[in-house]
């Protein structure tokens, strides 16, 4: 048997664990082979290196990926879908869409219902006793006056008295429409004369202030009044008709200044006649504003 030379020689692979030296046989002094473990030294010391560097890269490549991420993401964020909250302090939402503005318009004045009543080329509406006195009595508050007998006529001075007459015929009346209202013992008559314009029925005004008067009107229920008895009378004007009342007692009794019932009723025909002439200026201004 043999000793020192049984299976070949084995080979030391320094990356290899627990490989060994290989020792000369032979004349061998036991001296290292430092030539050999200084190159494998070198070879260990490259290969680190390299592994070194490749693993920076790596690093590097992460951190790029990474950033890469973050901004893709933060561009992400500024896709909104609704308001933005992350505002500047001095940036403010805008609302909507942009509003057009136009320039300021102002609209046509509102008609004047005089205009319509202060002369007959304007004032076209129909006219007769039933448009200007309707229904069968008339209310004044808390009064109720009972309707008497109408009268319409173009023969104006008919139906007057004292100066009246001769004032209605040189000024151009046109018509004279009248009716009669009664309660408690006084009665009272209306009478509208109806003009070209309103130049003519102010002048009537003017002139009818003393001795004129619109004739008392009986009929349907109220006997004779004012014929021969001091009576209440009134003159006054709007647009292009003039108006009168007279009112007294149903007994033939004068009129004093202490008879506020008759004063009273003389006060409320007078309001209710303006009325009734105004609200038709005020119809046609209506109709005609529509058109």
């Amino acid at each position: 048997m043999s000793y020192g030379q049984g299976g070949p020689q084995s080979q030391w692979d320094p990356w290899k664990p627990n490989s060994q030296q290989p020792w000369s046989s032979g004349g061998d002094d036991g001296t290292p082979d430092w030539a050999a473990l200084a190159q494998a030294s070198e070879t260990r010391n490259k290969r680190r290196k390299l592994l070194f560097i490749g693993g920076g890269a790596l690093a590097t490549v992460a951190i790029g990926t990474a950033v890469a991420m973050a901004v893709v993401s933060a561009n992400s964020d500024n896709d909104a879908h609704g308001t933005p909250t992350n505002l500047p302090a001095s940036a403010s939402v805008p609302s909507g869409s942009a509003t057009p503005s136009f320039a300021p318009t102002s609209a046509p004045p509102p008609l004047d219902p005089k205009d319509f009543i202060a002369s007959a080329k304007k004032d076209t509406a129909p006219l007769s006793a039933d448009t200007l006195f309707p229904g069968t009595q008339l209310t004044m508050g808390d009064t109720v006056y009972k309707k008497g007998a109408t009268a319409d006529t173009t023969k104006c001075a008919s139906g007057a008295g004292g100066n009246l007459p001769k004032i209605l015929t040189a000024n151009g009346c046109t018509r004279l429409i009248r009716v009669t209202y009664s309660k408690g013992g006084v009665a009272g008559t209306v009478g509208v004369a109806v003009f070209d314009d309103q130049a003519q029925a102010a002048k009537v005004k003017a002139q009818a202030a003393k001795k004129a008067m619109v004739r008392s009107l009986p009929g349907k229920g109220v006997k004779n009044f004012c014929d021969a008895a001091v009576c209440l009378t009134t003159t006054n004007a709007v647009g292009r008709y003039a108006y009168f009342t007279t009112v007294g007692f149903l007994d033939g009794k004068n009129v004093t200044n202490k008879d506020t019932k008759v004063f009273s009723a003389g006060n409320d025909l007078q309001q209710f006649i303006f009325n009734q002439i105004y609200r038709r200026g005020q119809a046609q201004a209506s109709a005609a504003a529509n058109r």
